[in-house]
């Protein structure tokens, strides 16, 4: 679940960052998004990211939050890129959020094993 106070984090940075892909952390305890870290993408790219974010930002963690990339498209979809699908590295099997700069829609998934799994978004 994404709150609309968290959501909105997410689209004011994304339009920051146009036309680069924006990117950061979203922490979210017991599945709902609760803060947004913003990133910087070292790629400063529209068509791919590298996320730089504060060191601080990974302790999260350990206070007992789940942390998911997120990252915004340029383009209308939400669908990972197959840039994204190659690149998920240290992201495999933990929730991935893409926000379409074009349509405003935000979706999730979980990239395994190299294919995409939706995950639902309230």
């Amino acid at each position: 679940m994404i709150p609309a106070g968290v959501r909105s984090a997410l689209v004011e940075h994304a339009e920051a960052e146009s036309p680069n892909e924006a990117c950061g952390l979203i922490a979210f305890r017991d599945g709902v998004a609760e803060r947004y870290v913003p990133g910087r993408n070292r790629d400063a790219s529209p068509y791919r990211f590298d996320l730089d974010v504060d060191p601080e930002a990974w302790f999260l963690e350990d206070e007992g939050y789940e942390l998911a990339v997120f990252h915004s498209h340029p383009t209308p979809s939400v669908r990972p890129s197959r840039t994204d699908i190659e690149n998920v590295g240290l992201w495999a099997g933990r929730p991935y959020l893409i926000l379409s700069l074009e349509t405003n829609e935000l979706a999730a998934w979980r990239i395994e094993d190299g294919e995409p799994v939706e995950l639902p978004v309230d």
